[in-house]
């Protein structure tokens, strides 16, 4: 049974105001996607898994998409049309159009950058309004690499973005560290005390040239950012002398720092005025440099033209969210010493973001309209593939809000939730759905690469009435609620795997629960909280495939 298969893998306004991706021009890019992956295929001898069906791309794209499973109505109308349409692509590009251009989208999208960004650390209401406004405007992600490294010069009244510098302000290592592996794809940690000792590229000069575009940043005690007037980072190096590399990016490339034309006194007073604002909320902000390392830092990593490391880390995390893996593996070491599995592919899709205005939207909607993203699994497991090859598709945790909307999905009544979704207000209705779903989102740990279902978290599940009176209530508004009133059990078992798992039934599946079922006549309504609870309860739920 396929059960057991899966089992084995252990706003309207704002809505009004997005602009629609341009469809033809995402599936040329697309295309180029799938050109590059079928001539590495073809080189190396290894022909791809078939295409998975229509309820799996389903389910997928609307868990990358959304953010959450498909609810009934969706899929009964996406497979309804296979009746009247013949072309299959054509049916999966209008469903993909519709899921990207959907309220749904941006706050998907905004779940998946405040991961990315600040781990979902803290709930940080402030901040996850300002990324939900960004997403649903769709704005470039050079715009939002502005606004949050430089916030007092692109929205200098909004305290919103300060939360990303503010996090590790007092730790200029992490903050250097994460501007360089989250927003560059580049992890120079081990160049701190010595020159890398694996990688060529990296030495002590990149670091301490790295922190130096940090060194001077300050937060007020009012919350916003400015910038010293002097400081620079000095290291010891293996000899025991003393090094200053001033500002130089990871290309090498250096910034020439303005001698301070200040004298004694003057500087002096102006320290005094910035340790006053940092103390007090009610004093003046001081005087800003003219010369700020933090926007040499900006404008470096978008000026550069040749390792564009910016433009290929964006499309490297967002590949790999959609695919499982990156073009370049780990997702923090682009660097020459780890070439791409597709570098041509890698420097295409890098100069098409570019070229875009570093559109999010335009890149996630040229990789789930390529026929790489819609592959499912051989069917027999003897067939192993090297997973930079991407000839399979490969199974991926949900991430905490993608599970715990999914919950609240799967677990209300399909009929009440068709109304709620057909109508104009579901933009209201997702933000609901996001609100109810905070409690259980904190509960869960974010997947790593080598993600397993933890102790922790099945013991969480297993133990937390609340959240099983909640799923499994009677009422009228919940699935288990719906069962009760249909008359067969052939009925209940479609209704609740189409509900749950998006899918029919199997043969076996649908036997062996109507057995269950019929052994406990007496004891139905709890047969079916066991049911609608071990369908939740599977790897196929918790996973993305």
């Amino acid at each position: 049974m396929r059960f057991h298969v899966f089992l084995s893998i252990a706003l309207t306004a704002l809505l009004n105001a997005t602009p629609q991706v341009e469809a033809g021009d995402s599936q040329t890019l697309a295309d180029r996607i799938d050109h590059h992956i079928n001539a590495r295929l073809q080189t190396e001898g290894v022909s791809p898994a078939p295409m998975v069906t229509d309820e799996a791309f389903l389910r997928r794209v609307t868990l990358d998409l959304a953010g959450r499973i498909p609810t009934t109505t969706e899929r009964t109308n996406f497979l309804s049309q296979k009746e009247t349409e013949a072309d299959d692509q054509v049916r999966r590009r209008r469903l993909v159009e519709k899921l990207i251009n959907s309220p749904d989208y941006a706050y998907h999208l905004r779940n998946q950058l405040d991961i990315l960004l600040l781990l979902r650390s803290e709930h940080n209401a402030s901040w996850r309004e300002y990324l939900l406004e960004a997403t649903n405007e769709n704005r470039g992600w050079d715009q939002l690499f502005r606004e949050i490294f430089l916030p007092e010069d692109t929205l200098s009244s909004d305290l919103r973005p300060v939360s990303y510098l503010k996090k590790h302000l007092n730790d200029l290592d992490a903050l250097t560290n994460g501007a360089s592996v989250k927003w560059l794809g580049v992890n120079i940690a081990c160049a701190k005390c010595h020159d890398h000792p694996l990688v060529d590229d990296w030495t002590q000069d990149h670091y301490y040239g790295m922190t130096s575009f940090f060194k001077r940043t300050f937060r007020t005690k009012k919350g916003f950012l400015s910038e010293r007037f002097e400081g620079l980072p000095k290291y010891t190096d293996i000899y025991g002398d003393e090094q200053q590399p001033g500002l130089m990016f990871l290309t090498g490339q250096k910034v020439e720092v303005p001698p301070l034309a200040m004298d004694g006194p003057a500087l002096k007073k102006l320290q005094e005025a910035i340790k006053n604002s940092e103390r007090d909320d009610k004093a003046d902000p001081p005087p800003r440099p003219d010369f700020r390392p933090r926007s040499e830092f900006v404008e470096l990593a978008l000026g550069d033209s040749k390792n564009r490391f910016f433009a290929k880390n964006l499309v490297n995390r967002t590949w790999a969210r959609l695919l499982g893996r990156g073009l370049v593996h780990p997702l923090d070491q682009l660097h020459s010493q780890n070439p791409a599995s597709h570098p041509g592919l890698l420097e295409e899709l890098a100069k098409a973001v570019v070229d875009s205005g570093y559109d999010l939207r335009h890149l996630t909607h040229a990789i789930v309209l390529s026929n790489a993203y819609a592959r499912g699994t051989y069917e027999s497991e003897s067939q192993p593939c090297p997973p930079d090859l991407f000839a399979v598709s490969v199974p991926r945790p949900l991430a905490p809000r993608q599970l715990s909307l999914s919950l609240r999905i799967a677990g209300q009544n399909p009929e009440k939730l068709k109304a709620k979704s057909v109508s104009d207000s579901w933009n209201v209705e997702r933000e609901k759905l996001e609100k109810a779903s905070e409690a259980i989102a904190k509960k869960l740990l974010i997947p790593n690469e080598d993600f397993q279902i933890p102790v922790t978290e099945a013991l969480w599940f297993s133990n937390n009435v609340s959240l099983q009176n909640d799923l499994l209530s009677t009422s009228n508004d919940r699935l288990v609620g719906y069962l009760k009133k249909l008359k067969s059990d052939d009925e209940v078992v479609s209704a609740a795997y189409a509900s749950i798992l998006n899918r029919g039934p199997d043969s076996d599946e649908s036997n062996a629960i109507q057995q269950y079922l019929g052994e406990r006549g007496q004891r139905r309504e709890d047969a079916l909280k066991q049911v609608v609870w071990a369908l939740l309860a599977t790897p196929e739920f918790r996973f993305n495939h």
